[in-house]
């Protein structure tokens, strides 16, 4: 006979008590949930809706990989965002993902990453130096001038040049306030009534046709321009295998999602990796080492990419303090068992990715920034599933590969255009939205190397 184990669990009433800290901080709500119950528990989300949370890299990797086919994407994904993004890649289920999976894979293959390099550095160059006006003015708030970095480039690599930086700036807007909005309905259920009679729902609704318009009208006027190398000439070329092409609904559908997926993982990573670095010099100035032999003066390329290992380092070690996707949710089809744990039909679980990235069970120190964690060879070592910053199973992030091209381009420029410290008397806090970004942000004064400083650093 077959036992289950009681998984501890997290009162309803102390569940709605919390939520307000939940909305807040979940990160911090959650992590002290695990210190008193363990690594897997229940709690109520909202104080209404019943979840598992769990941080054990055994059931992380049952979930998302080994029985990943009776796990779909919760209802936050699928009818919250769906709501505002349409049914494309993110919040699509079954048959339907996997076709569309196959056929958005090829924009983000090694030839197509090739290509899209020359249109992320052309609007890398563009940015920077809308950035050196800024900081002539004194210390900036880098996260804001990175997600604009970052989403110029997304938007570009999609649309090409052609996107207009006003389109850029009103589809980013968009994005950041509905996502805000998708955090408060999923995590203060109680208050969606209230959303849809003051006419919160309705305002957000709004925002989004504006910024949908923008999208479409670009993509149909594609239809009558010759072929360009960006990833809506990819959407656009894609075929079922009934020779269909998608419609120019689910392009749009497609073109937000990758929008809202391709760069704020980038932003928020290079932004805590900045923070990061500015106290430690001495990774600092090997970074610029490495960039400098690899690179001289030259433009980062894909090609590039293999050739920074321990910049590599670095970034992953800055991806486990502070993952961009602090959580990954899944609702599951059938009862399922994993080991002793039962999980019924409809259960709600949460992989608290930012748990188990700071569990001292699988990380030493864990809240010390140490880049010989990712040393070549050292994976070994680790259990699989304890460190996920693009999720893990079949529905891992598709663009992976094109976020690390990203954070090593902007990066590279960076690190051999300025100096940068952070500004004092900050309270630097990362607060956990749909993605994991600084609370208050992270002011620092950047200062331009010249050429004779550029050469003691090794960066010329």
């Amino acid at each position: 006979m077959t036992t289950s184990t009681l998984i501890p669990a997290v009162s309803r009433m102390r569940s709605l008590a919390d939520s307000r800290a939940m909305a807040n901080n979940p990160t911090q709500v959650l992590t002290k949930y695990s210190e008193e119950f363990g690594d897997t528990f229940r709690f109520y989300l909202g104080g209404i809706k019943e979840a598992i949370v769990t941080t054990d890299p055994a059931v992380i990797e049952h979930v998302l990989k080994v029985n990943a086919g009776n796990y779909r994407k919760s209802e936050i994904q699928v009818k919250r965002m769906g709501h505002f993004l349409g049914k494309g890649l993110l919040t699509t289920e079954g048959e339907a993902w996997k076709t569309q999976r196959r056929l958005i894979q090829k924009g983000f293959d090694r030839k197509q990453l090739d290509a899209l390099s020359v249109i992320m550095q052309d609007s890398l160059a563009e940015s920077l130096r809308e950035f050196d006006t800024q900081i002539d003015n004194g210390p900036v708030d880098i996260y804001p001038h990175l997600m604009k970095i970052t989403f110029a480039m997304v938007a570009r690599s999609l649309f090409g040049a052609r996107l207009k930086d006003e389109d850029i700036e009103l589809v980013s807007h968009t994005i950041c306030t509905v996502q805000e909005f998708i955090v408060k309905q999923t995590l203060q259920p109680y208050l969606n009534p209230w959303f849809e009679v003051s006419g919160e729902l309705t305002k957000h609704e709004e925002m989004r046709k504006s910024a949908d318009a923008v999208l479409m009208a670009y993509i149909k006027k594609r239809r009558n321009e010759p072929p360009a190398l960006d990833l809506l000439q990819t959407l656009m070329d894609a075929r079922y295998s009934d020779g269909e092409g998608m419609s120019d609904e689910l392009i749009l559908s497609e073109s937000m999602q990758l929008l809202v997926a391709g760069h704020e993982t980038s932003s928020n990573g290079l932004s805590w990796l900045l923070y990061l670095l500015s106290s430690r010099p001495d990774c600092l100035e090997q970074v610029r080492r490495e960039f400098d032999d690899v690179l001289g003066d030259s433009p980062l390329s894909h090609a590039d990419v293999p050739k920074f290992p321990f910049t590599t380092q670095v970034i992953q070690e800055a991806l486990r303090l502070y993952p961009p996707f602090w959580m990954v949710d899944r609702e599951a089809i059938a009862d399922d068992r994993i080991g002793d744990i039962a999980i019924p039909a409809g259960s709600m679980v949460i992989v608290h990715v930012y748990g188990a990235h700071h569990a001292p069970k699988h990380w030493a120190a864990p809240e010390s920034f140490d880049t010989d964690r990712f040393i070549k060879g050292k994976e070994k070592l680790r259990a699989p599933f304890t460190y996920l910053p693009f999720g893990g199973g079949p529905r891992g992030c598709i663009g992976n590969n094109y976020a690390m091209l990203q954070m090593l381009m902007i990066l590279s420029d960076l690190l051999r255009r300025y100096d940068f410290q952070v500004s004092p008397g900050q309270t630097i806090e990362a607060q956990a939205m749909v993605i994991l970004r600084p609370k208050n942000g992270i002011r620092m004064t950047f200062t331009k190397i010249s050429p004779d400083s550029s050469q003691q650093l090794g960066i010329l």
